[in-house]
């Protein structure tokens, strides 16, 4: 097989979450190989179009979602991974809220669904291995980089945070210490808002900072959970 017949694709890893439950985007193939499958949406690279265009178009054609940043997870070039022959992917991963998109199925996707990551169907190609991949590069990224700005609502008691950070960590944390370093990190900002849930006392509301969120995202703090 001669070097002129690989060919490159794009899969789009996209995680939700919502309400203490991680779950991730993939649709049932419409079209031979693995025709009825589940997959991660993605598909070829076209001749003028970038990587990041490709996954973008190929997400929302496939799911109706549109995402304007997804980061680059890895590449995977097993010369075994497609039966059409010789395909290399590079797939991306990012993490949303599931309600603020409304899914629709079209061109190679017969259907679309959020599955809990608890509860995945068989996945066609490599596709387990890629989700595996992706659900660890996740953990990692969550602890030097502060999360939830887009994934809680706008005024939210400290509990809700901690409770992202579990369910996507998939353990217990130290919530004393955990409160304490995101705290430190100043970007929340604590509401004279309270909300009571149960029979405790009301809690305090928090938001984010989002000049100080964004600017801390950017230079990639680490703190370790």
């Amino acid at each position: 097989m001669s070097d002129q017949s690989i060919r490159l694709s794009v899969d789009a890893v996209v995680f939700g979450y919502e309400e203490g439950k991680t779950s991730v985007l993939l649709i049932k193939r419409k079209f031979n190989p693995f025709k009825g499958e589940w997959a991660i949406p993605g598909g070829f690279v076209k001749e003028k179009e970038s990587l990041e265009m490709a996954v973008e178009r190929e997400l929302f054609e496939e799911t109706g979602v549109k995402i304007n940043y997804l980061e680059q997870l890895y590449t995977f070039g097993s010369p075994t991974r497609d039966p059409r022959g010789r395909v290399i992917s590079v797939s991306y991963f990012g993490l949303v809220k599931p309600k603020a998109f409304k899914i629709l199925a079209s061109t190679d996707a017969e259907e679309v669904k959020w599955f809990s990551i608890e509860n995945l169907p068989k996945l066609s190609f490599d596709h387990e291995t890629i989700l595996k991949f992706a659900i660890k590069r996740l953990q990692g990224k969550i602890v030097y980089e502060p999360i939830g700005f887009e994934l809680l609502e706008e005024k939210f008691p400290f509990s809700d945070l901690e409770k992202l950070y579990t369910t996507l960590l998939g353990r217990d944390i130290d919530r004393r210490n955990f409160r304490k370093k995101i705290i430190k990190l100043n970007v929340l900002d604590e509401l004279e808002e309270k909300i009571s849930k149960g029979s405790g006392r009301p809690a305090s509301l928090f938001k984010f900072n989002k000049k100080r969120y964004f600017q801390l995202k950017k230079e990639g703090i680490v703190f370790e959970i």
